[in-house]
């Protein structure tokens, strides 16, 4: 508006010195147009801006890369806006993916706007704070700006799936009943031991073979118990573990496992609880159920990897969160250091379960025109796969997960089978 009014300015003041100076009266009669156009500014300026807003989403809570469509109506409450320029302060991280967040209309007086779009959100929190308009008149001189606050909030949590039942043996279980073998004899589906026959043993559970050994006495067969455990996940999210390349980050995977955990862990009746360790802790205190699902899911729409020089080094993990002798599983694409600090959470009695997206190869397609590729990448395959197979001999079960590979066929093939030291 400022370089109009200039610009309109300077133009007749030229025609008006020049006429004067040429005393040429066709130049002065050229200033009319362009004070008619000075003048319909003001006879059709904007009052003050009156809008009632209304801003409707289709959900408020999905899943992640779920189409999320934005109504939204505005009703002129004011004078006659002979043009008004209306724009949806989208959240940063949104972007429309089909329509737009803005119209260009006029309004009468009690007149309404209605337009949509559809969001296609990826993980996170986001909150809409208002509308800007921005009002003038036909020629664009006087401009009115307004921005209209009308709050909204969209959760988009990361998808999860349930693969099947994973294989872990923690050294203490809880009381309840669940599917974990709890190293204690009971009702139960594997062979335990034998025992002495006890009044009240159904006859079907005797060991004749043991019995036909000691004719003076009866032995029975015994199961072992399975119960249910507390399992403890940890979300590594230092932002030193994780890269980025256009595609996207890591850590997405490193939730979507975590999410999938979570989801296999609860669903057998497991006590879990999660740690995201990375610029704070965020700490879950463990629960059962749904409800318990529902604040991991919240936990982990919120994480992402930041920089902290307070818990750059993994050796700071809070233990005391979680019980003695429980099952850890740790989410991360590793580096060096963390072996010793895995080694000692082993060594205090922890059953410890690594999930590790592979970097190596999530990073290969970006790094493929680089000319020292072949070389480097045979290094540091090497130095991985030494870092793995030192993990694997401390009795650390370690998932490398490819992540090409859909996570619960990754799950389904590799934890899903008992390791070496589960019995």
């Amino acid at each position: 508006m400022v370089n109009r009014l200039l610009l309109l300015g300077f133009i007749l003041y030229g025609l008006f010195l020049t006429g004067l100076l040429t005393k040429a009266g066709g130049l002065l009669a050229l200033m009319a147009p362009f004070l008619v156009y000075l003048g319909v500014g003001p006879l059709y300026s904007p009052d003050k801006i009156r809008f009632k807003i209304s801003r409707i989403l289709s959900a408020d809570r999905v899943s992640q890369d779920t189409p999320v469509t934005v109504n939204l109506e505005i009703t002129n409450e004011g004078s006659r806006l002979e043009e008004v320029f209306l724009e949806d302060r989208v959240p940063a991280g949104l972007e429309p993916a089909d329509g737009a967040a803005s119209v260009l209309t006029s309004l009468e007086p009690g007149e309404s706007v209605r337009w949509q779009y559809t969001l296609n959100p990826k993980r996170g929190y986001y909150w809409f704070q208002g509308v800007k308009a921005r009002a003038s008149d036909p020629t664009g001189l006087i401009v009115k700006q307004e921005f209209l606050p009308t709050e909204g909030r969209l959760m988009v949590m990361p998808y999860t799936v349930r693969p099947k039942r994973i294989a872990i043996r923690p050294r203490r279980t809880k009381v309840y009943s669940g599917f974990i073998p709890a190293r204690t004899g009971g009702p139960g589906v594997e062979f335990f031991g034998v025992r002495e026959f006890q009044p009240g043993d159904p006859p079907q559970m005797i060991n004749w073979k043991s019995t036909a050994r000691h004719p003076r006495a009866f032995f029975t067969n015994e199961f072992e118990q399975e119960r249910v455990a507390d399992v403890g996940l940890i979300l590594d999210a230092r932002q030193r573990s994780y890269s980025r390349v256009k595609e996207g980050s890591l850590f997405e995977f490193a939730v979507l496992a975590a999410a999938a955990l979570a989801e296999s862990f609860l669903s057998d009746g497991n006590r879990v609880g999660m740690l995201v360790y990375g610029r704070v802790v965020d700490w879950t205190f463990p629960g059962y159920g749904k409800v318990q699902k529902e604040h991991i899911l919240r936990a982990l729409t919120r994480a992402g990897p930041g920089k902290s020089e307070v818990f750059d080094k993994l050796e700071n993990i809070p233990t005391r969160l979680f019980p003695s002798h429980s099952q850890l599983i740790f989410i991360s694409p590793l580096i060096k250091q963390d072996c010793e600090t895995l080694f000692r959470l082993r060594a205090r009695g922890y059953q410890v379960l690594v999930v590790s997206p592979d970097p190596i190869a999530f990073e290969e397609k970006e790094l493929q025109s680089h000319p020292d590729f072949e070389t480097g990448k045979r290094i540091i395959i090497l130095e991985r796969e030494l870092m793995l197979r030192e993990l694997r001999r401390a009795g650390i079960h370690v998932l490398n997960w490819e992540v090409n590979i859909p996570i619960h066929q990754a799950i389904n093939s590799t934890l899903g089978m008992r390791p070496y030291w589960y019995h």
